[in-house]
Order: C-alpha cells, then structure tokens, then sequence
C-alpha cells in the first residue's frame, strides 16, 4: 500500500533581510565620489556572485515544493494499488460466481447466466473515450481521447486543424485534427510539414534553397515577394490569353468584312 502523502510544510516565516557580502566595504567606499575600474568591477561581480547562489537556493526550494505537490497530485487522482487489487479480486469472485450460475442454469435447462453481466464487470473500472464506438483510453484529467479531445467542450489546449482540404461549392472543408491551441500555424504535425515542404517549394522556384528545415527560416518579405510574383505571372498569363483571343476576333471580323 502506497504510503500517504506527508503533511503540508508549515508557512514559511519571514525571513531576516539578506545582508550583501562585502557591505563593510561598499560602507567604507560610499562616502567616495568616484571609484576606480578595478573597485567597481570587482563590487559587480561579487554581487552576482551572491545573487546567483540565492537563485539558485530558491529554485532548490521550489523543486522541493513541486515533488511534494506532485506526490499529492498522485494520491488524489492517480491510482493506488491497494485499491486496484481490491478491485481485481472483486472481479474474480464475481467472474468465478456467474461462472458457476451459468453452468447450473445449464444443467438446469436455463438460458441465461451471468456471462453478460461478467462481461460488464470485466469492463467496469477500465475508463475508456467518452466518443460514441471509441475504445480508446481517455487523456487525463478528461473522459476523451486524444482523437476526439475536441469533443470536450471545457478543455483549453486544442484546437481543430485549419488546413483546406478541399472545397466544395464555395466552401472550405477543413481537417480538423488536434492541434495544440499555443501552435502557430494552427495545423496538425501532418499537415504542418506539408505546408513546410510548399513553402520550400515556393522558395526553391524563386531561387532560395532551403535544404532543412531546421535552418533560420527566410525573410517575411522574401515570401511575401515570391507570392506576389506568382500571383503577377499568372495575371500576366491569363491577360496575354484574353489578348490573344481579341485580335483572332478582329482577324475574323475582318476577313467576314
């Protein structure tokens, strides 16, 4: 049986001021108008010296107070195993009584037994997804699972991917996937490197080669740049195209005439 979690630390009382290392010094010198490089140096770096060592005390002391708030976290909502074997024994008991009714109302010509309700008591205690047919096991401190965690309308963490997937009829179907709500863009990883590979694409067509994606990223104005360049060539394209089909019209005018 797992020990219980020790009681809360008492409230910390206030502490004496922190005295600065060296204050006989810096006492001695502060009726000095001006001090030398050496002396003002050497008092900087004294003092942070000492402001480090108090940093680093207190986030000692802060870890303390995390495993204890862990600790407690785990014995509220995590699982105890005294609890659990309780269970498990319960079950079998259970599962070995239907077991025998089954086989009495057997002999006895009657349909029926415990195996149905041997079937529940095997899944009781399992959590599973909240999401209607979903087997899968809930994400914590929620009754759904990663695939449909959208479905729990009080989480704040994530959010539905906003990649077009395709469109239809003027409107744009989304995917939809988890997607962590702090990700920017709000894109699944699936799609997130699929826009990572178009973006590469763009700028290897515009002379930029991006080799790996874990280098620095180009310019906002470089891709900015690339896409007005697209959105022009295809401009230029398609009035070239109407062009072309108003002289083969006068070309057909004037030869009728």
């Amino acid at each position: 049986m797992a020990n219980p979690p020790s009681p809360p630390p008492p409230p910390p009382q206030p502490s004496d001021p922190i005295r600065i290392d060296g204050a006989d010094e810096d006492a001695a010198l502060s009726s000095s108008a001006y001090l030398t490089h050496q002396e003002l140096l050497t008092r900087r770096s004294r003092r942070l010296k000492q402001l480090a060592q108090i940093f680093r005390a207190h986030y000692w002391t802060l870890m303390e107070e995390l495993k204890i708030k862990h600790k407690e976290y785990y014995w509220i909502h995590g699982k105890s195993p005294y609890k659990e074997d309780e269970k498990n024994k319960k079950r079998k008991r259970d599962r070995n009584s239907d077991k025998e009714n089954f086989e009495w109302n057997t002999k006895l010509g009657i349909n029926g037994g415990g195996e149905v309700e041997a079937e529940e008591r095997e899944e009781e205690g399992v959590r599973k997804c909240s999401a209607s047919g979903c087997k899968a096991k809930p994400m914590a401190l929620t009754t759904f699972c990663y695939t449909h965690i959208l479905s729990d309308s009080k989480q704040k963490l994530y959010k539905g991917c906003a990649y077009v997937v395709k469109s239809a009829q003027g409107r744009h179907v989304l995917c939809g996937k988890p997607a962590l709500i702090s990700t920017v863009p709000s894109l699944c990883p699936m799609h997130c490197q699929k826009a990572e590979r178009l973006v590469a694409r763009a700028l290897k067509k515009a002379g930029l080669s991006v080799s790996s994606p874990s280098k620095l990223a180009p310019k906002l104005h470089v891709i900015v740049t690339e896409f007005v360049r697209q959105i022009q060539t295809k401009r230029r394209a398609a009035l070239k195209e109407n062009v072309s089909e108003d002289h083969i019209k006068e070309d057909r005018i004037s030869q009728g005439s």
